[in-house]
Formats: C-alpha cells, structure tokens, sequence
C-alpha cells in the first residue's frame, strides 16, 4: 500500500502533494514502483495534528482520485474517518476505506461501507490524533489492541459487513509509546490468527526514529526493516511511504519464507 498524503502537515511529506497535479504524478510513481494499493489521505493524523472540516479534506482528496482512477487500474483507498469525504470518494471510483477509528468517529461510516460493499480497514488507536501521544499506557498492550480489533470486527459484522470486507491494523505509532509499539511488531502472530488480513504501517514511524535517532526522511533503511519484520510475521500488506524499496526486500523476505517460485 503505497502511501500518499495529501496535506501541508503530515510527519513525514506534509507539503509535497497539496497540489493535485503533483500528487496524481506521485501517485502515478507509486503505482510504477509497484504499489497495490494507493493509499490517499487528506487530513494529518499525526500526534498532535487538528481535524480538518469534510468540506476541506473533499476539496484536497477528491482531485486526486478523479485523477489517479482515470489513469490507473489499481485500487485506491480513501484514507479518511468522516463518511461524508468517504461517500464523495467512492462515487468518484475509489475502491476502498482506510478507516483510523474503525467506525467510531463517525457513526454514519458503518452503513455506507455496508452499503457499499467495500472493503474497510479497522485499526487500533487509542485517543485521538491530538492526544493520543500524550500519556500511552495499557497493561497488556497485545492482549488489548486484539480484543479491540476482536470487537471492532464483531460490530462491523453485527452491523451487516460481510467477512470479505474487513482488514484491521494494529495501528503502529497511533497511542503507543516505543515499547508499545516494539511489542505489536513482535506479536503480529497474534493479530494474524484473528482470520482478517492483517495492515502494517511502520513507515518512517516515530519508533523508528526513537531507535535510530533519526528525522523522518532518514528513517528507509528502519522502515525497510520493520516492513520485512512484519510480512515474516504474518502480515498481508504493509503501508509504505518507499515501494519500490519496500516491495524490493519484501520480495526478498517473501522468497525466504515460501520459495523462490512463487508469484509476487
């Protein structure tokens, strides 16, 4: 899943894509890079970061997925917790949501994911973008973000999403300090025998920064290995700001894991 960020301040490209013409060439190099999925957010969820109105993150979003579905076949996900911006991007031809909340924010995102019979992604944070760093703290943080994913899973179901629809992520780096975030990366296993397709996103993720004492844009060789980490451990798709040198090593751990001769 090839990230692609469309906002003046995300942690790691905020700035780059704002304008639409821009982000549908970057997209387009993602999709050359051999990105699956392109992944298109219009509002900053990092810590600390405030919301953005759905009129605001539309008028970011919506140019580019026009743009990216009339140039390329692959799916694009809307990376988006508001069923408003959701609904405007499916009817433009994306494929899929990319929910942070996993359907809580938004009450109104359930039905129109149900009703649209498209895939979905839960994921685990706990807070908010804004406060969600500020005090991180479980007892358990394997056994907890699963049971969250566990009924999260069972509210979309008991809601009416079939089984195909669903995918969840542990939600790296979203309400989790270094050991938080050390600990899911080992445990993914566990989240992989929940029977859902399992969404790693450590990119450039501040843990990896925390280990190498490194910026953003110095943290590829951190993320590569946390990306490699978590395909060996079970993990479906990752979510990655550098596909082609992610797909590179995946395809390398990939090939260790199952043989050279199969597909990828």
């Amino acid at each position: 899943m090839g990230v692609l960020n469309v906002t003046p301040d995300s942690f790691s490209d905020g700035g780059r894509y704002v304008d639409p013409e821009k982000a549908i060439t970057h997209g387009i190099r993602l999709a050359n890079e051999g990105a699956d999925v392109i992944d298109i957010g219009g509002e900053s969820t990092r810590p600390g970061s405030r919301p953005v109105s759905a009129a605001e993150e539309m008028a970011r979003v919506l140019p580019v997925v026009r743009g990216l579905r009339r140039a390329l076949s692959l799916p694009l996900s809307i990376d988006t917790y508001k069923s408003q911006v959701a609904r405007a991007a499916l009817e433009e031809w994306a494929d899929m949501v990319n929910d942070i909340s996993a359907l809580r924010f938004d009450p109104d995102m359930v039905a129109l994911v149900v009703a649209k019979r498209v895939p979905v992604v839960l994921m685990h944070m706990q807070g908010t973008p804004r406060s969600m760093q500020e005090r991180p703290c479980y007892t358990n943080v394997l056994e907890e973000v699963k049971e969250f994913l566990l009924g999260r899973v069972r509210f979309a179901l008991e809601s009416g999403a079939n089984e195909a629809q669903i995918m969840i992520d542990p939600g790296i780096g979203f309400g989790k300090g270094l050991e938080h975030n050390l600990a899911l990366m080992r445990g993914l296993p566990t989240f992989a025998s929940i029977g859902k397709p399992l969404l790693v996103g450590p990119s450039r993720k501040t843990f990896i920064g925390k280990l190498l004492d490194a910026l953003p844009e110095e943290r590829l060789e951190g993320s590569l290995a946390a990306a490699v980490a978590a395909a060996l451990a079970g993990a479906n798709m990752v979510r990655m700001h550098d596909v082609r040198q992610a797909r590179q090593a995946i395809r390398v751990a990939d090939a260790l894991r199952h043989g050279a001769d199969k597909e990828f």
